[in-house]
């Protein structure tokens, strides 16, 4: 059987459960700008507490787990 018998067989079986494809773009994690992005945001969550405290906004709008 060929690869594209195969493949199209095994789709078909994975429509048949109720499956379907899907295709996912990720960020290429080998590139420089991928680097540069990560190493930028890296710092600014390392200088967070010099810029401002955002958790006090966070908690003021936030609901406990345990209370509904």
């Amino acid at each position: 059987m060929a690869v594209r018998e195969r493949v199209g067989e095994y789709r078909r079986r994975m429509r048949e459960r109720g499956l379907r494809p899907l295709q996912v773009w990720v960020p290429d994690v080998r590139t420089e700008a991928f680097a540069a992005e990560a190493r930028r945001q890296a710092l600014v969550v390392a200088h967070a507490d010099e810029i401002g405290d955002d958790q006090d906004f966070v908690d003021a709008i936030s609901t406990p787990w345990d209370e509904e």
